[in-house]
């Protein structure tokens, strides 16, 4: 059996689980709430299906997932803030493996490479979403709001093309193979507040002297794997949100079919500028947020008008 035929193998193992933990913490939270099993799977709101197309269609291009469904759930207040990581993980996670599994034939990376990164970006988002499904409101508020900030430097980088011209390896040894893996590691636990995979994962293996390429299938297994593990931690403290998580699977897996085989070019600079703006207005909702319950902002105050913060 081929290297790529035990990921895909691998992948569906974790989507198994995945969906094992997923109903089984939809049937708690129903069971809590005097339901039924008729009310198990929440029926999701036309615009959170919405949102999980247009955010899986982007993240299948490569512009991320992350800080644009963040974005969106923060100025429509879709979401509690509190809940924000948590249904980020728990709503992408199909969709993200079914990429990992259209995309991981596109591109030939060292296959022992390949599973120390994702193995450490995996425990780096089991360990990351441990602490942040634990972290109260307030301190989500910021968190998420760090996040989009870094988000938004990673996109910009990427926007003003100054990625790092990268080498020509497909595998990486020694002390930079180290480096890697304890950078992974760290993406995956940044992950759990929402800081997008993708960018990071691409500077860090282009540094090291991998082809930029090779991020590809790095990046897509990685999260593909990361996220079901992250998603453990979130469901088992109920720190989601079910109706906007079952949306985003539902938009998101035609949107990943539909950039995977629809789409030939799209503008895609523009698009990054457009996320860049509305990820930086976001993020200085979540930091006003926070400043006004820990009363640093008054919530009286004319700047702070009903309806404009959650």
């Amino acid at each position: 059996m081929s290297a790529r035929t035990q990921i895909i193998v691998a992948l569906g193992v974790a989507t198994l689980y995945f969906l094992a933990t997923s109903f089984a913490a939809l049937r708690r939270s129903a069971r809590s709430a005097g339901g039924t099993a008729r009310t198990l799977l929440p029926a999701p709101s036309i615009p959170q299906v919405l949102t999980g197309f247009v955010t899986n269609f982007l993240d299948t291009l490569g512009i991320g997932s992350f800080a644009t469904t963040t974005t969106v759930f923060k100025l429509t207040q879709m979401v509690p803030d509190e809940q924000l990581p948590g249904t980020l993980n728990v709503g992408h996670t199909l969709p993200t493996i079914l990429q990992a599994i259209l995309y991981i034939s596109l591109v030939e990376v060292d296959p022992a490479t390949l599973v120390l990164l994702m193995v450490a970006a995996v425990s780096g988002a089991w360990w990351g979403a441990g602490i942040v499904a634990r972290l109260p409101r307030r301190a989500v508020q910021r968190g998420v709001g760090s996040a989009l900030v870094a988000s938004i430097a990673f996109l910009t980088v990427a926007a003003l093309h100054l990625f790092p011209a990268g080498g020509t390896n497909l595998s990486l040894e020694g002390i930079r193979l180290l480096v890697a893996i304890l950078g992974c590691c760290l993406f995956g636990a940044l992950g759990s507040l929402g800081v997008g995979f993708y960018a990071p994962c691409m500077i860090l293996v282009s540094l090291l002297g991998m082809a930029p390429l090779a991020a590809f299938p790095i990046m897509m297994c990685s999260s593909a794997f990361l996220l079901p593990a992250a998603s453990a931690r979130f469901l088992a403290k109920n720190s989601f949100d079910a109706r906007a998580a079952v949306g985003l699977a539902v938009g998101g897996l035609p949107a990943v079919l539909a950039a995977a085989f629809l789409v030939k070019s799209l503008p895609l600079g523009a698009l990054r500028w457009l996320v860049i703006a509305a990820a930086s207005c976001a993020a200085l909702l979540l930091f006003r947020s926070a400043a006004r319950e820990s009363g640093l902002v008054s919530p009286a105050s004319p700047s702070s008008s009903p309806g404009s913060l959650s």
